[in-house]
């Protein structure tokens, strides 16, 4: 039977109508299909779906697929390591050879069977967002540098559906919003671990008149959190200690920083299951409570970095340095158990220089003062 390459079958989250009119350019319709023989399973590395043993596979079969869709759809699977393959389908015509996209690399399988209307309450939003950045990449990058691309592109976006589900109180600013700054061409001239994004704009002034034609530009990264480890019964902290690549760009000769403990935002996880994920990966404790601190923008003028930051309680019993981090994210950690009084002594000297560190310490200090943790 030979495979009509312009006839797809989707079996995942290109089932999603929303998301498939984003990648492909425009609304494309499909019949109802079934591979025979497989099922489609929830990956074990993450809430994606994979084929495996099955009864039936549902999905739909697109039907000549205008080529310029199919190659938005190719690159935009290329991104998440997966590349066209050949599948043959039933439908209420019978069976039908077609394209199917299958992983380049094995993909382990749970026996969770993986469920559309689950993965789009929980994904879905995220993934439209991020799949709106991909498709702008369409024609200037290879596959191969999506996926390169694609964590971050993640992170960016599940960034910005936070900030736009938790807006900060209005109290004391004027109020201006998204609509009070207009766009006039924007570009992105570097993109690794954090794009660089350079920006042509105008906003709206505080006496009502517009402003100038401006360029801005800045790091776009994602959200992040900073945790201090406090133990309230031996009035101890405990401190990371870790090269850092913005001291040396400054020309500092000593770029080894002292900080609190701190990490990225994975896509789908809370700000608070970060802190303790971060807790064991940077420093192997675990945390009895969370408190909030504040959430804040380190560096607006620059960095779309936005932190939550934290005091985490637990037991530090001993006043040792120990080794932390991942190997992976070629993370060589040191960290020091301290009195909280030696933190504070470790600020007045300059020693500590972390912005991040100091805020924490010094919320700490005030929730000492005003009685503790009782």
């Amino acid at each position: 039977m030979e495979t009509h390459v312009s006839d797809l079958f989707l079996f995942g989250t290109l089932l999603d109508d929303a998301l498939r009119g984003l990648v492909a350019g425009c609304d494309i319709a499909g019949e109802p299909a079934v591979l025979p023989g497989h099922g489609i399973w929830r990956a074990t590395g993450g809430d994606f779906p994979v084929l495996g043993l099955g009864v039936a596979a549902h999905g739909v079969l697109l039907r000549d697929v205008p080529d310029s869709a199919l190659a938005r759809l190719h690159f935009y699977e290329q991104g998440f390591g997966y590349v066209p393959g050949h599948a043959t389908v039933e439908t209420d015509r019978g069976a039908l050879a077609a394209t199917v996209y299958l992983p380049g690399e094995p993909v382990g399988s749970s026996d969770i069977a993986w469920d559309l209307s689950d993965w789009q309450a929980q994904w879905g939003p995220m993934t439209r967002a991020a799949a709106t950045e991909v498709m702008t990449m369409f024609g200037t990058v290879s596959g191969a540098e999506l996926r390169f691309r694609m964590p971050m592109i993640r992170v960016r976006a599940d960034s910005a559906l936070r900030a736009a589900a938790q807006p900060s109180p209005v109290l004391v600013r004027r109020g201006f919003g998204r609509d009070d700054v207009r766009i006039a061409d924007r570009r992105r001239p570097y993109v690794h671990f954090f794009a660089l994004d350079e920006t042509d704009l105008t906003h709206t002034h505080f006496d009502g008149s517009q402003s100038g034609t401006m360029t801005r530009a800045g790091l776009h990264s994602g959200d992040a959190v900073t945790l201090l480890p406090y133990d309230p019964v031996r009035d101890r902290v405990l401190l990371v200690e870790q090269f850092r690549f913005g001291p040396l760009m400054r020309g500092d000769p000593l770029p080894w920083c002292l900080e609190a403990v701190a990490g990225r935002i994975d896509p789908g996880e809370t700000p608070d299951a970060a802190a303790r994920r971060e807790a064991e990966e940077e420093a192997g404790i675990i945390l009895q409570q969370l408190l909030p601190i504040a959430s804040h923008y380190p560096s607006p003028g620059a960095l779309s970095e936005y932190l939550f930051s934290f005091i985490g309680l637990c037991d530090l019993p001993h006043l040792t340095m120990g080794q932390g981090g991942l190997a992976a994210e070629h993370e060589d950690i040191r960290t020091h158990v301290l009195p909280f009084a030696d933190l504070m002594a470790l600020i007045d000297s300059g020693e500590v220089e972390n912005s991040p560190l100091i805020l924490s310490a010094l919320w700490l200090d005030r929730r000492r003062a005003a009685g503790g943790f009782a």
